[in-house]
């Protein structure tokens, strides 16, 4: 069925696409399940605006076929026909993180020694995502190896910020924010180990949810020592996140550690009374970590939106150094991604198409003892204790999602924050990394904007496999505050 219910013959193309890409997730499916519209028009709304808008940015690469990708929404307009729904995302059009294999897709990680790897196979989450009737268009970018929270690389270039093009959009989920900020996909997914779906939602004024550890499955080499990078949903508002988030999770045999709990306690209602309850705000952990002028006074503003919900909020962190957190996690970070990355680097040809950051990665690795990584992870074990006891008392604990505004595109990484120097590429994200360590859920929603209508976001953390609490808290903080919607990028008014 076409989209004449939406009146949208009186109007001209361009509105038309307008009116479809502009819909929330849930009102997509909604209206693709009774067939208001069919998914062709829907396929044919985001290619068309994807066209329009992504040589602006460079947030989706790999595009597919465009007759192929009609002909795919047209099968599921049949299936619909029949009666067939496959479920939520039925005749969604998905770009798929560059880190995850799609089977027949170029699969490059951001690496000139992936350039022309296809994937043999789809990752658990693409499975989820296909069972669900998404249909794969293409990728999102990210930085090599997802390697950075700014997502540039040698194979598909530079992705800028939806809201500023001369910014970076945040990594290593850069190409899914942007994409989502400009309506160029419905939802997306994304991972993070540093931030990297946590910062990128923060400068794109969209949601993404750095999940449980386990609770959306992830494929690995290696099944028993797992990695602190974790998958996860992105959307414009919660409500999507969380339908998301329920293709996502569940338990799955492959990944014996992962979370063997029903994913369908995400579909439920969301709403909630937040009255009395306690939210701790970490602020700069008493003077620890340097903050851009004016990051913690976008974020200290958004606090007053849940003060007017009824909760309690006061500044508190756990008792624990967070210095000792992040040695440890330099430790562990150069152990897990170092020992991914050594094949490449063991080979002198392939060494060579390595940003200095890999490099970085894996001669850290290489001068760490097992016993170092036995120390590094007893660490984190009494950090998260620490964690543990401290949400006995706080039911939330709230960061900002980075140290910085967006920065240059141009720029690597900052050398400096608010006059301190950073030692490492990743130190200027260590706001997030004790979040990382703890394996807390951590949810980023839009905290405001800066005076120079540069985006920053908030984490709304909560106790570990705390998914829903994080969720029902953010809904109705964005009830309240609706930031997405209200504040479009400026390149959609074009």
């Amino acid at each position: 069925m076409s989209s004449t219910s939406l009146d949208s013959q009186s109007r001209p193309a361009a509105a038309r696409t307008s009116d479809i890409v502009m819909m929330d997730g849930v009102a997509l499916a909604r209206a693709i399940r009774s067939r208001q519209i069919s998914c062709v028009d829907v396929m044919t709304a985001y290619l068309d605006h994807i066209e329009r808008l992504n040589p602006q940015v460079n947030a989706i690469v790999a595009l597919q076929d465009r007759a192929d990708l009609l002909a795919q929404a047209h099968e599921r307009d049949e299936q619909l026909a029949r009666g067939e729904l496959m479920g939520p995302l039925h005749g969604f059009p998905h770009a798929v993180k560059d880190l995850a294999p799609v089977k027949g897709m170029r699969m490059t990680m951001g690496s000139p020694i992936l350039k022309d790897f296809i994937a043999p196979a789809d990752s658990i989450m693409v499975e989820r995502l296909r069972k669900a009737g998404a249909i794969i268009i293409g990728k999102t970018n990210t930085p090599e190896f997802g390697l950075g929270s700014n997502t540039y690389n040698p194979v598909y270039g530079v992705t800028r910020n939806a809201y500023d093009q001369s910014r970076s959009a945040g990594g290593s989920s850069g190409g899914a924010a942007v994409g989502l900020a400009l309506r160029m996909l419905p939802v997306a997914d994304g991972s993070d180990y540093g931030g990297s779906l946590r910062n990128p939602a923060g400068w794109n004024n969209v949601f993404g949810f750095r999940t449980s550890y386990g609770r959306v499955p992830a494929d690995g080499r290696d099944a028993f020592l797992p990695s602190m990078g974790v998958l996860g949903p992105m959307a414009r508002n919660v409500a999507d996140l969380a339908m998301l988030l329920a293709v996502q999770a569940g338990y799955d045999d492959r990944v014996p550690m992962s979370m063997d709990e029903n994913p369908a306690i995400f579909q439920g209602p969301l709403e909630k009374n937040f009255k009395g309850a306690r939210i701790a705000w970490a602020g700069d952990f008493k003077g620890y970590l340097p903050y851009e002028p004016g990051v913690l006074d976008v974020c200290k503003k958004a606090l007053k939106t849940f003060e007017a919900m009824g909760c309690v909020i006061e500044e508190a962190q756990p008792d624990y150094s967070i210095d000792a957190v992040w040695r440890a996690w330099l430790k562990l970070r150069a152990w897990q991604n170092g020992g991914t990355l050594l094949p490449y680097y063991n080979d002198p040809a392939k060494r060579a198409l390595l940003k200095p950051e890999a490099v970085f990665e894996v001669e850290s690795g290489l001068k760490l003892s097992a016993f170092d990584i036995t120390a590094a992870s007893l660490v984190r074990t009494e950090w998260y204790q620490a964690v543990r006891r401290f949400f006995e008392k706080y039911d939330f604990l709230i960061a900002p999602t980075a140290q910085t505004f967006p920065f240059d595109a141009d720029m690597h990484w900052p050398k400096e924050i608010a006059g301190r120097k950073m030692e490492t590429y990743h130190e200027w994200m260590k706001g997030v990394l004790p979040i990382t360590m703890a394996g807390c859920p951590a949810l980023a929603a839009p905290a405001g904007f800066s005076d120079q209508g540069l985006p920053m976001g908030i984490q709304i953390v909560a106790a570990n496999h705390a998914e829903l609490s994080c969720l029902q808290l953010a809904h109705a903080y964005d009830a309240a505050t609706n930031w997405a919607s209200r504040r479009l990028p400026p390149l959609l008014k074009q």
